[in-house]
Parts: structure tokens; C-alpha cells; sequence
């Protein structure tokens, strides 16, 4: 677990210095951690929707998967526009998943069991049902200045900035005269960080759920906080140029992590088209604002033309190309990773980049291997630990997503058929990461008593807890072993990352170096057999075909979808 605060959990307090800062940071560097959509983990109650204490039922699953860390998505009070990330109320529990006593429970088991929760903290905008944002329509200037509130332009809105849901990103409020902004959904209004009242209030919050036990935190799309003295019309592009790691956005996380008392804590930021140079400075342990961040270039490069809504076959040169760029250019300037290719955001990468019928086994492996070897803290999301795949809905009316209905009427609009609306939106819905957990093959997977609030894959039946736990050769054992090997092996853990590595196309490879120790990487991700080079001999360390054994240097061939790992 993470050293403790040295201060009292309602005051903003110290630092921690010297070695346990060092035992922190060490703790981030050998731990996983396991990331819950709390709606879709496990239902309690049989109302259909997952809940705390579902969580809590699984903790022991958790454990012996070896992670140390528990991050659960927003289940405070909510209208749930957008599933939980508009928050109403940052210090109360929605009743839809439980109480404030199941949620103390909940804390204090997982620490019974040697395990930490993250919360997560969507602190860029709350919902528009907030009792600020409630205090601000009625015309209360100290609340409208907690969010954006502007006068229109001749063209009408303030700016011609595109919302990241469609539409504009500004919503007039005839009873004040004024728009407010909303880079997300309309009723996601996007608070004034430029407020030092807000920001006090911000490290409040952190400070009370300090008070109830929790070891960390995640922070919702944190480096879009920072907005610009002047609004203008972006003719380039959505806008997203003017506020994306803006002015004062290092300033306000250095300010947070010091009255929040985060120092020592795991903390990371969801960072939204965002830069590797900032990256390096939000990390960077001397700077003082996070212990690590997501970035998502990776997860774009079946991006047709940059565009989410435009398929195309992942270009893995690009993937490989991005990998070397942020895992060394992080490791020479001392940031640090969040290692992820899922999460509740995203189409599951089974499916995306893999084959999840054929080599369904094979291609969960090569992409739990390729992502907790490198240097980062690695994140597993419910579910891939158990190779689930994407939801495979037929209509629309199966999705639920916000993004997703609101996206698949613009495809309409622009003139796709149904069929061709429905393909895009098959391979990008946020909702195919959002189907309930798979922990066994009955109607409802296990999840519930009830109906499910958003359908299950058929393939549930085959794919399940149950029965991965029944085969010593699971994707399942494969991820607690690799879970274990990060604490075991410094190469792992504390090993420097080089990319200089000779590859066909479709295989990523990396050598990972630590004292005397090397491994070396090799993780075909295509269906075609791959030639690669192996430039000593070494003992196999790691495969997902069943290999073992020496392995001597020279040429070998890579079966489909095969990760290969040789220590030396």
C-alpha cells in the first residue's frame, strides 16, 4: 500500500520527504491496479445495476488477482447523464449504488485484504443538478463564477467551439442572457478554475475522502481545466487547441496535490489530447502535481484521418512508433505512464486490435504482455483479464451511451445508412467496454438476479470467471502471473525501456534493462506468422504458447498473435 499522509486528514499538511516518498513511488512502480465500472461489476440487490456492495462480494476475487489498487468510477450523487461523471454531490453516495456506510464497508475490507481504493474525481465540470450550478441559474453572482457564464457573440454562442459529445459547446440560459461552457454533454457545466474559491473547495473534497480511507485518486480529463483569459472562434479546428493544457493547469495541480495533502498518494490524470512534454512535467516527481497520467495517441491509430467516427485497420507501425516516443521520451526526462489499453471509454482491444474468435486466448495474452512488461504502472479493466469482447449489438436501442446516441444521429444526418451508422458505432461505443461482468455462463452472467441496464454478449456463456478458474492455462492465470512478476522482477518494475529494436511489420518489440538483467520483448499482434531476430540466446521468460526452455539466438518464427520473452 501507499505511505500514509504524515498530516491529519482535514488539513492540507506536509509533504512526505526522504525515503518514504521513495517507498511510495516504489510501491506505484511494483503495483497494478484494477479499475471497476461500478454499474457493471456486480449487482447486489437484483435491481440490474451494479452497487458497493457487489464490490465489496468481489474483493476476494480482486486479491487473488495480486493488484493493489481498486479504482471505481463516480458513484456519487448523479442525474447519470453520463454515467456518473456528472457529478450532483461529490460527498454523498447515489442511492442507486448504495449508502455511505456500504461505501465506508466497502474502504475499509479492501484495506482488511492489503488493497487501496482510487476514486474518481471528475473535477473539470459537475453536473448542471449540482447545488452550485442550481445557485448560479438563479442569478447568484458568487456561484456564476464558478463556471463559465459569457455574453453571446453576433453569431450567437461565445465561440464556435465544438462540445467532445457534438454540438456546440455553449448553452444559453435566457433567464441570465448569458451561455455557459460545457465541453462535454449540455448538462456537464465546466467549472471556473480560475476561481481560487473552487479550487478550495476541489481539495476539500480530496481532503474528505482522505478522511475515509482512500489511498488515491484518478481525475476526469484534468488537463482541460485550465481555460483562456480570451475566447476566440478556433477556424482550425473544435477549440480544443485554446483549452488543452492550458495556461495555469500545472499551477492548479500543484496547488490541489498540496492543500489535498496528495503527496505520496497514487494519483493519475486522464489527459485529453495532450502533449508529451507536459506529460513529462505533470509526472515528474519533482514537479509535484501526479504520480502518473493516461494519454490516448495510441488508442487513435485506427483513427481514420484523425476522426473517432471513421474506421480504418489499426496502423501498427504508428502504434509502435507512439510506444517509443512516450515510453522513452517519459523515461529520459523521469515521467511516468499509466500502461492501459482498456477502460470504460474505449471498444475492448480484444476486439479492436486482435482477433477475439480464432485466437481469442492468444490475442488477450500477446496484449496483457505487450502492455504490464513495459515501464509504467499497469491498469487492468474489468473484464479483459477474462478476454471479454465487445458487446456485438444488432440496433441502436441495445446502446445506452450518450456519445454513442448522440453520434450515431449524426452519422445519420450526414447522410450513412443504418447499416453503416450502426457499423461505426458497433466498433466505437463507449458501452462496448460497459457490459456487466462475465463471472459465469448463466442468463445473466453472474452480474445479477434482475435485468441487466445494459445487455450481455452471448458469448458470456464460454466467456466467464467460472470458467477461466477451471483452466490453469486462462487468461486469468496468465494476468496474476504477470501481476506477480512486476513485484518479483526489478527488470519489470525499475528497468530502463529501449525500442531499438528490428521488426517486420505488426510486431512490437522492447528491451527492457536493469543492472545485469534483460529481457527481451517480442509481441506479434497480426495473424500472419512473423520472422524476428534474436539477438542472444537466452532462457524463455514468458510466452503465450506454451513454450519453454532455452531459447538460442538467430531467427524464429512468431506464430500468430504469439508474445515472446526471453531474459538474459
Amino acid at each position: 500500500m501507499s505511505a500514509e499522509y504524515s498530516g491529519c486528514a482535514d488539513c492540507s499538511g506536509a509533504y512526505l520527504t526522504g525515503k518514504d516518498q521513495e517507498n511510495a513511488m516504489d510501491d506505484f512502480r511494483k503495483s497494478t491496479v484494477y479499475q471497476i465500472y461500478v454499474k457493471s461489476f456486480c449487482d447486489s440487490n437484483g435491481d440490474g445495476i451494479g452497487d458497493l456492495n457487489g464490490i465489496t462480494k468481489k474483493l476476494p476475487y480482486l486479491k487473488s488477482l495480486g493488484v493493489d489498487y481498486i479504482w471505481t468510477t463516480p458513484f456519487f450523487v448523479s442525474p447519470l447523464n453520463d454515467n456518473g461523471y456528472d457529478v450532483a454531490d461529490y460527498r454523498a453516495v447515489d442511492p442507486l449504488f448504495g449508502t455511505m456506510e456500504d461505501c465506508e464497508k466497502m474502504i475499509a475490507e479492501a484495506d482488511r485484504l492489503g488493497m487501496g481504493f482510487m476514486f474518481d474525481m471528475a473535477f473539470n465540470h459537475t453536473s448542471t443538478h449540482h447545488e452550485w450550478f442550481q445557485k448560479a441559474l438563479n442569478g447568484d453572482p458568487k456561484y456564476m463564477n464558478y463556471y463559465i457564464f459569457r455574453d453571446g457573440s453576433d453569431e450567437g454562442a461565445p465561440t464556435n467551439w465544438v462540445s467532445k459529445f457534438g454540438g456546440s459547446a455553449w448553452e444559453y440560459v435566457p433567464s441570465l442572457g448569458k451561455y455557459y461552457l460545457h465541453l462535454f454533454d449540455v448538462s456537464q457545466a465546466d467549472l471556473n478554475w480560475d476561481n481560487p474559491e473552487v479550487r478550495a473547495e476541489l481539495a476539500d473534497i480530496i481532503r474528505f475522502w482522505k478522511g475515509k480511507g482512500i489511498k488515491g485518486f484518478r481525475f476526469d480529463v484534468v488537463n482541460l481545466i485550465s481555460k483562456p483569459a480570451v475566447f476566440e472562434n478556433d477556424y482550425e479546428g473544435d477549440g480544443r487547441r485554446f483549452y488543452t493544457d492550458g495556461p495555469h493547469v500545472h499551477e492548479y495541480l500543484k496547488g490541489l496535490a498540496k492543500e489535498g495533502g496528495l503527496d505520496g498518494y497514487i494519483t493519475v490524470g486522464e489527459m485529453s489530447s495532450t502533449s508529451l512534454a507536459n506529460c513529462i512535467r505533470y509526472t515528474n516527481p519533482k514537479e509535484r502535481e501526479l504520480a502518473m497520467v493516461f494519454s490516448f495517441h495510441h488508442l487513435k491509430v485506427d483513427y481514420k484521418n484523425g476522426d473517432k467516427w471513421a474506421l480504418k485497420a489499426p496502423d501498427f507501425d504508428e502504434l509502435r512508433s507512439l510506444y517509443k516516443t512516450w515510453q522513452e521520451g517519459m523515461q529520459e526526462a523521469d515521467g511516468w505512464n499509466a500502461l492501459f489499453l482498456n477502460n470504460h471509454d474505449q471498444p475492448r482491444a480484444i476486439s479492436r486490435f486482435t482477433n477475439d474468435t480464432t485466437y481469442h486466448k492468444e490475442s488477450a495474452k500477446v496484449l496483457a504482455g505487450l502492455i504490464h512488461l513495459m515501464r509504467g504502472t499497469p491498469y487492468i479493466y474489468q473484464g479483459e483479464e477474462i478476454g471479454i469482447t465487445n458487446a456485438g449489438f444488432k440496433d441502436i436501442d441495445s446502446y445506452r451511451d450518450v456519445e454513442s446516441l448522440n453520434y450515431y444521429r449524426i452519422l445519420r444526418e450526414a447522410g450513412k445508412t443504418e447499416a453503416e451508422a450502426m457499423e461505426i458505432i458497433g466498433e466505437r461505443s463507449r458501452d462496448n467496454g460497459r457490459t456487466p461482468m462475465q463471472w459465469d455462463g448463466t442468463e445473466n452472467a453472474g452480474f445479477t438476479t434482475g435485468t441487466p441496464w445494459l445487455g450481455i454478449p452471448e458469448n458470456h456463456k464460454t466467456i466467464n470467471v467460472e470458467n477461466e478458474e477451471q483452466d490453469p492455462d486462462s487468461i486469468l492465470a496468465f494476468y496474476r502471473k504477470l501481476v506477480a512478476l512486476r513485484k518479483e522482477e526489478p527488470v519489470i518494475s525499475d528497468g530502463r525501456i529501449d525500442f531499438e529494436v528490428e521488426v517486420p511489420y505488426g510486431v512490437i518489440a522492447y528491451t527492457r534493462s536493469y543492472e545485469e538483467t534483460q529481457l527481451f520483448v517480442w509481441a506479434n499482434l497480426t495473424g500472419d506468422e512473423k520472422t524476428v531476430r534474436i539477438p542472444e540466446s537466452g532462457k524463455l521468460f514468458l510466452s503465450n504458447y506454451g513454450m519453454e526452455g532455452d531459447i538460442p539466438a538467430g531467427e524464429v518464427l512468431l506464430k500468430p498473435y504469439e508474445l515472446l520473452v526471453i531474459k538474459k
